[in-house]
């Protein structure tokens, strides 16, 4: 049995295959524990994270909100690895996943030095998650703008911006979070695909849980899983109500193309921006699965619960309506369970 990812969701995993008796190997590409956190802008503090939920069996703890929540995450899930003595080899960077020529999928992977590995698993558990695959659209004039481009993933401050002209492109929440702090240093213009929606009651598990649901209808009929904020819209978070007393979110519609020096609308307006900040999203890490033939003609992953149908051998957690620190608790057990119901009766280890 192999897990590949150690965040949230591989975590998890692997917490209820131990306490379900299995052995498994967990593989991850990280230098160290934290999952995305580890990578996460250092001036996200926190308390200024929403939505982050303990590990099962073991509390997070931590009440310093003022530390940033990239040490405070890697601290936690590396405490939580040797709690609960979990069996995580890394660096591995996992290359693909195929079919064997018995009853096994083989994982192949980096394991550092120049050398590679295979695992042969009975079945496999992918939390890869998202963050190493920032996405960023193409846009006419793009690779000629002189400026300098880069994305929500490489984000690290806004003090580097200090007095420049930037342009932030994105209608969700890292947008906002990452526009009010640079606003207080720099002239922003805030550019959306689509008119923000702005919530007016607080984002209640109610909400949430609709918002799961349609995430769950796509990603059973195939389709692209697209993200909780396109159902929920922006909910009144103290990110969102700053941005907006603040008056920094005054929102242009999209532009026709990038210039040299900037962007320009197809009503000939146009704006000088030093750099253009990509909070465009990211796209599920699964590109090592691509030997397995999974994409339905809808883009996306047929799924029944955390299984895929076209592979009952592989489960995706923290994808879909799991990409959520909760939600990935939730499908880590769902996972683990469902894969030790599918082995043990034929008596194999796992």
């Amino acid at each position: 049995m192999v897990v590949i990812g150690a965040g949230q969701a591989g975590l998890s995993s692997a917490h209820h295959l131990r306490r379900g008796g299995a052995e498994f190997a967990v593989l991850d590409a990280g230098a160290g524990a934290g999952g995305a956190w580890r990578h996460r802008w250092p001036s996200l503090r926190l308390g200024g994270v929403h939505g982050i939920h303990d590990l099962p069996g073991l509390a997070l703890e931590e009440k310093d909100g003022a530390r940033p929540a990239s040490e405070v995450l890697a601290e936690y899930f590396a405490r939580y690895e040797r709690e609960f003595d979990l069996p995580v080899h890394r660096p591995v960077q996992v290359r693909s996943v195929r079919r064997g020529p018995d009853e096994r999928l083989l994982v192949d992977a980096d394991v550092g030095a120049g050398a590679t590995g295979t695992w042969a698993a009975r079945a496999v558990i992918n939390a890869t998650g998202t963050w190493t695959k920032p996405f960023v659209p193409h846009y006419p004039g793009q690779d000629a703008f002189t400026g300098r481009q880069l994305h929500v993933a490489d984000y690290r401050g806004a003090a580097e911006f200090r007095g420049l002209r930037v342009a932030v492109v994105g209608g969700g929440i890292s947008a906002v979070e990452l526009l009010t702090e640079i606003a207080e240093v720099a002239t922003t213009t805030w550019v959306t695909r689509r008119p923000p929606v702005f919530g007016d009651a607080e984002f209640t598990p109610d909400a949430g849980r609709r918002a799961v649901a349609e995430v769950d209808r796509r990603v059973r009929a195939g389709l692209p899983p697209g993200s909780v904020v396109s159902v929920t819209g922006l909910p009144p978070t103290p990110a969102v109500l700053r941005a907006r007393d603040a008056g920094v979110l005054d929102r242009h519609p999209m532009f026709e193309r990038i210039t040299p020096r900037g962007l320009r609308w197809a009503d000939g307006t146009e704006v000088e921006v030093d750099v253009l900040l990509w909070a465009t999203g990211f796209r599920a890490a699964l590109d090592h699965l691509r030997p397995l033939g999974l994409r339905e003609p809808g883009g996306g992953i047929r799924m029944d619960g955390t299984r895929v149908v076209a592979e009952p051998r592989l489960h995706l957690v923290g994808y879909g309506p799991s990409a959520s620190t909760i939600g990935a608790n939730r499908a880590g057990r769902a996972a683990a369970r469902d894969v030790q119901r599918l082995l043990r009766p034929s008596g194999a280890l796992l």
